[in-house]
């Protein structure tokens, strides 16, 4: 091995080594009983993405690329695959939770097992091999960051089903927070705005596809939308009033008698938030969460708005450029209140912002051979796109161009709004 192609593998081991201790640590609070639980189809047991990250090292790296790697269990391709097709038969989604076995201890000793070969295979790779792996490697750890995010509010969902709602962990004391004031719109002047990813380093294939819009003026409000703000729609019957809704969206609510967002509870009049820190009284200063596409788009009609696009969305960052944002390393894992501050804010972090885009394909887009080429591409039908990340994602994992995508009903990710006129 060169020097060159050793220092190289030795950052990327450090990363991955970083990368896989931080999804143990996020389990780490966990009961081994809370690691099978699965109350609903889109959420995963807790012991499952641990396994699922493995096997994906396992078979898209240690397998292709590490000599006579010894597979840890014949079995694991068929219990933690999860959607790729080209690799054959899998555990259904909704079945994951039968998953009792293999036990916990299996699934650690299956992580140390795929860490200490991937380690191997990079004290030993080649100049030629590493260039070939370091795009399926990097994949991998994008990959394992995704549900890393997935984690945090499978879990939440997880602990909200069980009738002791209990805490994931506990805070000291929580932070004092102050009314924003009333939201700013700022002015994003129209033109023609170059979308999707440039430039060096890692994006998914749905970000790529650079191309041209042409925007009117427009503008943003700068901060995300309130606990307060959103209990005065509700007050305002904005649950019922039919004018607000997509023809879908009426019906959800209705079918689901929806009155609040996920996770809000009413108690002698007063209203209360599900958090990861347990029950908590609602801070009405802290941006909404938890909500679908379809209750955002009502709030915005009700507002007299609308949700931004997923191109205005990218154009406003280039015109106000995000500093920071909350983002999982701070362990909050709620959004943060904004500030008097007259900028923009909350770009980034606290809560993925619907738009009011479907997910499709940037112009140009192809789908990859094999099976990585099952990532994205075949998903990019009746959803919509959400843009910014939430405080539950990696702050070094989002970008500008970064798309997320779920269908309009969910609501278990930390999903917020911005209004846009």
């Amino acid at each position: 091995m060169t020097t060159i192609t050793a220092s190289i593998s030795q950052t990327i081991l450090e990363r991955f080594n970083q990368i896989r201790a931080q999804t143990e640590k996020i389990c780490s609070p966990l009961e081994s009983e809370d690691t099978v639980v699965q109350p609903m189809i889109d959420v995963s047991p807790p012991k499952w993405h641990m396994a699922h990250t493995t096997w994906f090292f396992e078979q898209f790296v240690l397998g292709p690329y590490l000599k006579n790697y010894p597979v840890f269990h014949p079995r694991y391709t068929f219990l933690f695959n999860s959607y790729y097709n080209t690799v054959g038969n899998r555990v259904q989604r909704a079945e994951r939770s039968t998953l009792t076995r293999p036990p916990l201890r299996d699934i650690y000793a299956y992580r140390r097992h795929v860490n200490e070969n991937m380690s191997e295979l990079l004290q030993t790779v080649s100049d030629d091999q590493l260039v070939e792996l370091l795009p399926v490697l990097e994949l991998g750890l994008q990959h394992e960051q995704q549900h890393q995010e997935l984690l945090i509010t499978d879990i939440k969902y997880i602990l909200s089903t069980n009738p002791l709602l209990p805490a994931y962990t506990k805070t000291d004391a929580t932070p004092k927070t102050e009314d924003p004031g009333k939201p700013e719109f700022l002015e994003v002047p129209g033109g023609i705005y170059r979308i999707g990813f440039q430039g060096e380093g890692f994006c998914f294939d749905n970000e790529l596809g650079v191309h041209d819009v042409l925007l009117p003026d427009f503008s943003i409000m700068n901060r995300l939308v309130t606990n307060a703000e959103y209990l005065a729609f509700m007050q305002d019957g904005g649950y019922s009033d039919f004018r607000f809704w997509l023809d879908e969206g009426l019906a959800m609510v209705r079918n689901a008698s929806l009155k609040a967002p996920l996770y809000w509870l009413e108690q002698d009049g007063d209203w209360f938030q599900y958090t990861l820190h347990g029950l908590e009284k609602l801070d009405l200063h802290k941006p909404v969460s938890h909500i679908s596409f379809y209750e955002a788009q009502a709030f915005a009609a009700w507002s007299g708005k609308r949700l931004l696009t997923e191109f205005e969305w990218e154009a406003a960052t280039q015109v106000y450029l995000p500093a920071s944002g909350n983002f999982q390393e701070s362990g909050l894992f709620e959004p943060r209140a904004a500030t008097h501050s007259k900028g923009i804010q909350q770009l980034y972090g606290d809560a993925w912002e619907w738009t009011y885009s479907a997910y499709h394909p940037y112009p140009g887009f192809t789908t990859a051979a094999g099976a990585l080429g099952e990532y994205n591409g075949k998903f990019m039908i009746n959803q919509m796109v959400m843009r910014g990340g939430s405080c539950a994602t990696p702050g070094n994992h989002i970008r500008t161009t970064y798309r997320n995508f779920f269908h309009p009903d969910k609501r278990w990710q930390f999903t917020g709004i911005r209004l846009a006129q």
